[in-house]
This record gives C-alpha cells, structure tokens and sequence, in this order.
C-alpha cells in the first residue's frame, strides 16, 4: 500500500467515523423519554421539579439546536473527551477502558478457541471431501450457525453450571472459570462459520491448474496441500478474521448480557437502558474505529503475505 493510499484509507476513516457519530448522535436525541430527567431521577419513581430539568439542560449545553450540541461534542472529542458518563459516574474515555480488557480478554479466547477447532476442522473436510467426515462436519457447522448466541449460551449455563456445577453460573468478573462459557458460547458460532468457509476456499484451490500441475510433476499430496494450498487458500480468509476480531472488539452485547461479563457490549446495553447518551456515543464510535482500523490492518498484511499484490516501483 503506497503512502497515498494510505493516507487515502485514513481520510475515509475520519469521514465513516463523523458520518457515524452524527447519525448515532441524532438518533440518541431523537429517542423517546428526557435524559436530563433520566440523569436526575434514575429509574425510580422520584418527581423532580422543572427548574432542576431546565438548569440541567442549561448546564449540559443541551438547551441548545441540535447542530450546535453536535458540534460542542465533537470539538470535545477531537480533544480526546467524550464526556461524562452519569451512569458510571466518571469519564466516558475511562469507561471505555475499563470494560476494554473484558473485551479484549473474551475476544482472543473465542479466536484462539475458533481457529483451534475450524481450521483443521475445514481443511479436512475438503481434503476429504463427499465422506462420511465431511458430512459429519457440514452437519455440525449447519447446527452451529444455526442455533441463536443467546441460546447456545444458557444451554451451557444450564448444563455445566446447574445440572454438572462445574462452572458459576454468574460473571461480574474477569476470570478463567468465568471466561470458558462465554468465549465457548462464542466460539461455537465463529467456528461453524470459519470451517465452512475454510473448506470452500480449500476446495477452490484444490481445483486450480497449478495443483493440477504440481501432481503431475509428481509431488505428494501432503507437499500440494500444506506449501501450496493452504497459503492461498487462507489468504482471503483473513479478512474474514479481521472482521471477526473486530466485532468481537466492538462487544458481543448479547453474550456478555447472559454472562454478566464486564465488557463493552454489556456496557452498551446498560448505557442504552439509563439513556446515557455520552456512553452511548463513545462505544459506538469506538466500534466504527476497530471495525475500521482492524480492516485497514488487514489490507496492509496483504501486500506482505502476497507476493502477487507488491507493485515494483
């Protein structure tokens, strides 16, 4: 990647990014309900006078036009301030990097479990193909992207937590006892995806001339497959992991919902409930950015991983 492509991919970056924070700006102001009240009062029952909601709003800028608003958050932002969180009760910035290591955590232990199993799953189930392996395989990974997170997770919940008590049922907390379920409940679904998807781009290399060619200069199969197929063929797979790195990034909402683990997709949920649209707005622009820069990662790699994509200068 040259450097004015490079610089060409960031200023897309910084434009998805403001044409995203506005939108998800305009759609938290639009919501139903009063945040100033919601700030004041909570969730309970508690009548709060007009002129504490008005010298509130008045405080928060947000007695202002709806574009004027816009701008005061996103010259805060550009300054690296995201505002204050009233739910946490602290800054939007160390909200996020509170619940960041529970993310990360529960994202690298559903990738590594996910390689682990739909990887070699995948290749030998193209190598194979049409055996009984095979159809065992396709089978499992049918049920797999079939079967809703939410589901797979409270199954598990339910089977090693209250009939087998081996796991706890309830997070709060980082943890090896606590991480298994989550990352498994996660895993289960990115692996029944990746292995199909392995088996499709082993499949398509396999029929290429090349390999075609490399049999008949006599070279083992064991030879074709590991120094010729597989580089190709997890090639654009790749992007595939990018993308899943970078949802995973972004908080598994629903999962951590069910295990209570303390992460950004968690995080998200609980902002949304009390209306806390400063949080709001910092989660989703972080999500925009890993999606984002994760992508942009992976098209650099590819200059390096492929000889084929380097331009000679």
């Amino acid at each position: 990647m040259t450097k004015k492509q490079l610089l060409s991919r960031l200023g897309q970056i910084i434009l998805v990014l403001l044409g995203i924070s506005f939108i998800t700006f305009a759609l938290v102001m639009l919501a139903p309900g009063d945040v100033v009240r919601q700030m004041i009062a909570g969730n309970e029952d508690i009548i709060v006078s007009q002129a504490e909601i008005d010298a509130l709003r008045a405080e928060l800028g947000l007695d202002k036009p709806f574009f004027f608003q816009y701008l005061d958050w996103l010259g805060r932002a550009l300054q690296g301030n995201l505002g204050f969180s009233y739910m946490v009760k602290k800054p939007v910035v160390e909200a996020l990097m509170e619940g960041l290591p529970g993310t990360i955590v529960l994202s690298l232990a559903s990738l590594i479990m996910m390689m682990v199993v739909a990887i070699p799953a995948g290749i030998y189930s193209a190598v194979k193909r049409g055996s009984m392996v095979d159809n065992i395989v396709r089978g499992f990974t049918f049920m797999g992207v079939s079967m809703p997170g939410f589901w797979v997770g409270l199954m598990l919940l339910c089977f090693f937590g209250l009939k087998l008590d081996l796991l706890p049922i309830v997070g709060g907390e980082i943890g090896i006892d606590t991480l298994i379920l989550p990352s498994l409940t996660l895993a289960i679904a990115m692996a029944s995806k990746y292995t199909r998807q392995v088996r499709t781009a082993v499949l398509e290399e396999l029929h290429q001339d090349y390999v075609v060619g490399a049999r008949a200069r006599g070279m083992s199969e064991s030879h074709i497959l590991w120094k010729e197929v597989l580089p190709n063929a997890m090639l654009p797979l790749i992007t595939l992991l990018g993308l899943s790195l970078g949802n995973l990034l972004g908080g598994a909402a629903v999962i951590e919902m069910v295990f209570q683990w303390p992460g950004l997709g968690r995080m998200a949920i609980e902002a949304i409930t009390y209306r806390d649209f400063q949080l709001v707005q910092g989660v989703v622009v972080w999500i925009a950015l890993m999606y984002m820069v994760i992508n942009l990662i992976v098209d650099i790699s590819y200059n390096y991983l492929d000889p084929r994509l380097r331009k000679v200068r």
